[in-house]
């Protein structure tokens, strides 16, 4: 029961006990009721903004794994990174160097995904920014590994050609020279036989008498079989593949037919003396991708180290060309 409530009367100088009506009463209920619901809200509001319900602490030490595994993919991805550099730089300095292809340029390995932003569902939460950087990185990975594999499948084509390409690049001498004697007029600037002009001699000139045989000097398909009696006169185009393409003119007679498929000491003509011409020689030329180049530097299976010196110094004495 609660206890009785007086006032002081001072009229009858007694205490007299105070009636609440109804009224009063409810609205004092009401009074301590409502002041119970809101400072219990208080006290929940606080509770909640302070200290963590269960479910939020274990979603809390869920979230912190997983930013803690993200950080650790993150580490793993840049060791991923690191070797996969290191392969495409073995691919580009090493393996397409040994095989003469061209390396893959960076523009093509580190290109990126254009068009949209790959990454708007993963924008807009707390830890976005590791998501997102972790997915850039896998996705650039990805990409790189793909490139770098299929690059590898090139390569594979390449060890399988190496021993044909090995067989068809000239590599021997296109006539019989073993003491050299029969070097004359090198790659370089010459005077003309006939004309008397300072030319440049796109090839190198062999002494021989005529009817010599003369070699085919690497494997290939005959791509050319010209007569004439200007310029280069009688003369074979040999196409090797790989970019490669030799020239023998001034012969005498053929060996061989158009189409026809050579091996590396083949006899595939004979030393003569047609087209501008002042004796019997070979004139021999090898191109590369279409260009003329020094052919003193394809005769690796022929010559030694000091023979190959000689033959430089031989070939760079003569004052004018045979043609």
């Amino acid at each position: 029961m609660p206890k009785a409530r007086y006032r002081f009367n001072p009229d009858t100088l007694q205490y007299d006990r105070i009636e609440l009506s109804l009224k009063k009463k409810i609205v004092r209920f009401l009074s301590y009721f409502s002041a119970s619901i809101i400072l219990g809200a208080i006290y929940m509001l606080m509770f909640t903004f302070f200290f963590d319900s269960p479910e939020e602490r274990k979603l809390k030490r869920e979230v912190s794994e997983l930013r803690s595994q993200y950080e650790l993919m993150n580490k793993q991805l840049d060791k991923v990174s690191t070797v996969l550099e290191d392969l495409e730089q073995r691919d580009d300095n090493l393996y397409r160097t040994i095989f003469e292809a061209e390396p893959i340029s960076k523009s093509i390995r580190k290109a990126g995904f254009g068009g949209v932003n790959r990454y708007t569902e993963l924008e807009g939460y707390d830890n976005s920014d590791i998501v997102i950087q972790t997915a850039r990185k896998l996705d650039q990975l990805t990409r790189e590994i793909y490139i770098q594999s299929k690059s590898y499948d090139e390569l594979i084509k390449l060890a399988t050609n190496k021993e044909k390409m090995l067989a068809s690049i000239p590599a021997i001498q296109p006539i019989s020279n073993k003491d050299l004697r029969r070097t004359a007029s090198g790659w370089g600037w010459r005077i003309h036989p006939i004309y008397k002009i300072r030319k440049f001699h796109y090839g190198m000139d062999f002494t021989a008498p005529r009817g010599t045989p003369v070699y085919a000097t690497g494997d290939g398909v005959v791509k050319t079989i010209r007569r004439s009696r200007r310029g280069y006169g009688n003369q074979i185009l040999i196409d090797h593949g790989f970019g490669y393409v030799t020239q023998y003119a001034h012969l005498n007679a053929f060996n061989v037919k158009k189409g026809q498929h050579v091996h590396r000491g083949d006899v595939i003509g004979f030393v003569g003396s047609t087209g501008l011409s002042t004796a019997p020689h070979l004139h021999y030329g090898v191109l590369y991708n279409g260009k003329y180049i020094n052919p003193i530097n394809y005769y690796f299976n022929d010559l030694t180290a000091d023979e190959y010196e000689k033959m430089v110094i031989l070939s760079q004495n003569a004052g004018q060309s045979f043609d």
